[in-house]
């Protein structure tokens, strides 16, 4: 919700919002009207075809009715029939005459039956067809059609409902047939689609669309072409119609099924030849939709351009100061006088405040380096005493031995010391540093304390503050070293990340001394300025804790803790990028 709010409470949500109060609603009733009288006409349209469909279905069906009933009336009552259910071997004459009685008695009343084109009687034991047809249009065409019936007979007879009428899609068209069935002797009809469809063909349903029988299944038995290049599904709901095809190719799909037979007549009218019979009002309708959308779109464009662009590099830069990029300028590109004056007016303060932030910044590091300076000299002599005690102590006893080990060391100590003046050394030299110093100090307490630091390779460039590690060593030695029991050292560094996955540098100095009193660690875990400021005591942690600061701000830190039943333990932890932010 927070990070909503802002971008409600923006001058350019409200702008849009209060564009969008005003057209959106316009806009909305004059897409809604358009919408609603694109239905309405698709509706009229629908309705009138669905009606004449109904209507030439209705009349099919009727005279396929009547077709029905001449069939079962002649199946029942015409004796040929009977003759022709037994074998042609029994009485070859009267065979004979019965099949020239059928097909005198079915030339004759195909006459009344114009639709038809063939009637046909088919004994099954003689395996013979009596076909009699209108007009055939040579000895080709009534072969083919008698072929055509034998092949529907093979396939159909026996396993169809002798109640329905089903299309047969044959080698040279597709037809229409109804078989019924009187012991071994089958009677059916015969209709070419193409007569079917003359009536249809006749009917306005624009230059694309068409008129299609189709199976039960919404299978087409013509215009198959037109339906695969269109993309058009047949399938149509009982009351309404369907919409269909690819693209802007979209028909207007309505369909009225038989109740005589498995077929349906479907009609496809061309959807955009519907959109045409819209009324003039209603293209003025769309016309004016479309130009207050357009006008919407010129409006925004405008608006963004001459108002709220400007707006928006003003906050992109007030953004860029937020986040501390001080550079951020607004271009001078032609626009409004207002919006000239507000960027060069923005654009003079922001350089008046980067000189001034320039100067406290360059006040401010002068400042630093001096306290770095003066907490490093606060470490440089603290060991001078110490060390010439020492060296007194092995010219005391004559080991010259140690007293040139112990003056070289001194020499390698002294040398970094005096180099230290920078703010960053290799962390190679800070370790080898820290391993001269542990031996100096197990020169002074033989065998009383062991001492291990580790170097890893990968690592011995990366740039630490000087004396960081030499300082924590150096307070364990002064706080866990004692005379009555052995003690170890171990300095080890590694590598880890941030949850950001930036590279950080961890080491750990480690004792296995008593570890810290519960006291210390209480005092370590305060302030730092304030705890090494009461008494004078953990002045050298102060010091790095302080000096870490100024370098690293935030980014670096000291812990201390004890190891269960191991020691202290000092853990350091600074990024890996050199330099301070």
């Amino acid at each position: 919700m927070r990070r909503i709010q802002p971008y409600v409470n923006s001058l350019r949500f409200k702008f849009f919002a209060a564009v969008l109060v005003i057209f959106v609603p316009l806009v909305t009733v004059l897409v809604i009207n358009n919408f609603y009288s694109v239905d309405v006409v698709r509706n009229q349209v629908a309705q009138s075809n669905k009606n004449m469909l109904g209507l030439y279905m209705g009349q099919i069906d009727q005279r396929l009715e009547e077709v029905d009933k001449y069939l079962t009336n002649t199946l029942e009552s015409n004796l040929s029939i009977l003759d022709m259910e037994f074998p042609k071997s029994r009485d070859a004459d009267r065979y004979n005459i019965a099949k020239l009685t059928l097909f005198n008695t079915m030339r004759d009343d195909l006459g009344y039956y114009p639709t038809l084109d063939a009637f046909f009687v088919y004994s099954s034991v003689n395996r013979d067809l009596v076909l009699s047809q209108t007009s055939p249009d040579g000895l080709e065409a009534r072969e083919n059609a008698r072929d055509e019936i034998l092949k529907m007979l093979e396939k159909e007879a026996g396993t169809i409902d002798y109640s329905r009428w089903y299309v047969w899609s044959g080698a040279k068209g597709d037809y229409l047939f109804h078989l019924m069935k009187s012991g071994n002797v089958y009677m059916g009809a015969w209709i070419s689609s193409d007569k079917l469809m003359v009536p249809l063909n006749l009917i306005d349903l624009g230059e694309s669309g068409a008129a299609v029988i189709t199976t039960d299944d919404n299978k087409p038995i013509s215009h198959d072409a037109l339906i695969k290049d269109k993309g058009i599904d047949l399938k149509f709901p009982d009351e309404s119609y369907a919409i269909s095809g690819k693209g802007k190719d979209t028909y207007l799909i309505m369909g009225e099924k038989s109740q005589r037979g498995n077929f349906n007549l479907v009609a496809l009218v061309p959807e955009k030849e519907i959109l045409q019979k819209l009324p003039y009002l209603q293209r003025i309708s769309s016309i004016i939709s479309f130009a207050a959308v357009m006008f919407l779109f010129l409006f925004v464009f405008m608006m963004r351009r001459i108002f709220l662009n400007p707006i928006k590099r003003i906050v992109v830069a007030m953004r860029k100061l937020r986040d501390g990029n001080w550079d951020s300028r607004l271009d001078q590109k032609p626009k409004s006088t207002e919006f000239q004056i507000v960027n060069e007016t923005f654009n003079r303060m922001i350089a008046e405040i980067h000189d001034l932030k320039i100067n406290v910044y360059e006040e401010k590091l002068n400042h630093q380096r001096a306290e770095l300076k003066h907490l490093q000299l606060q470490i440089n002599p603290h060991f001078f005493l110490n060390s010439l005690n020492i060296i007194y102590n092995l010219a005391t006893v004559k080991d010259f031995s140690l007293i040139q080990e112990m003056a070289k060391c001194l020499v390698s100590y002294f040398r970094f010391m005096f180099r230290s003046n920078s703010y960053f050394v290799p962390l190679g030299d800070e370790l080898s540093h820290t391993s001269n110093y542990l031996r100096i100090q197990q020169l002074r307490f033989p065998e009383v304390f062991q001492y291990r630091v580790d170097k890893p390779v990968n690592l011995l460039e990366q740039e630490v503050p000087p004396l960081i590690v030499q300082t924590m060593v150096e307070n364990t030695i002064k706080y866990a070293v004692n005379m009555d029991e052995p003690i170890q050292i171990a300095v080890e560094v590694s590598q880890t990340e941030d949850a950001a996955g930036n590279p950080r540098l961890v080491i750990h100095v480690k004792d296995t001394g008593p570890g810290f009193p519960d006291e210390v660690l209480d005092r370590l875990a305060l302030d730092l300025e304030q705890a090494g400021s009461e008494n004078g005591e953990q002045i050298g942690i102060w010091n790095a804790r302080r000096r870490l600061r100024l370098l690293y701000q935030e980014r670096a830190t000291i812990d201390f803790y004890n190891e269960n039943g191991l020691g202290a333990v000092v853990r350091i932890e600074i990024p890996m990028d050199r330099k301070a932010g």
